[in-house]
């Protein structure tokens, strides 16, 4: 779906509602299908991103850069080894790292973030910005807003 073929919604209910007050179904359902299309492209973010651990790892290795397994491992607070294992697998098939064998005495396995993969940064830092305001709000007590 290309950005002109997107619907602004406010368009769609106002042209979706005739001088009668009645809504026209064609447009009613472009708003429904634009709608699911969008749920859809969230779950499928959450999918690759969701969890307690990915989006920190993301994060971390585009703080640091380059960083060998066991730099991970004491970086990103609280994960197990099989977990990150698990977790770089996932980030490295969906491309969002890449993992690096090196071959030296021991072996050395570097991970580093791709071009794709930093096409997060920005959600990194605005979820960043979000959280530090949040705890924020939340230590200082402040009632929710309306």
């Amino acid at each position: 779906m290309t950005t002109s073929s997107l619907i602004d919604k406010t368009d769609v209910l106002t042209s979706a509602t005739d001088k009668a007050g009645v809504k026209d179904n064609v447009a009613f359902e472009k708003l429904c299908e634009d709608h699911n299309h969008r749920m859809l492209a969230m779950r499928d973010a959450m999918d690759v991103l969701g969890g307690k651990w990915r989006l920190p790892i993301v994060a971390i290795l585009s703080f640091k850069g380059k960083m060998r397994f066991t730099e991970i491992l004491r970086s990103v607070h609280g994960i197990g080894a099989k977990m990150l294992s698990k977790e770089l697998q996932d980030l490295e098939a969906n491309r969002l790292l890449t993992r690096t064998v090196k071959q030296t005495k021991p072996i050395t396995v570097e991970y580093e973030i791709t071009e794709y993969g930093k096409t997060l940064i920005a959600l990194i830092t605005e979820i960043v910005n979000w959280g530090m305001i949040h705890r924020e709000k939340i230590m200082h007590g402040e009632p929710a807003e309306k």
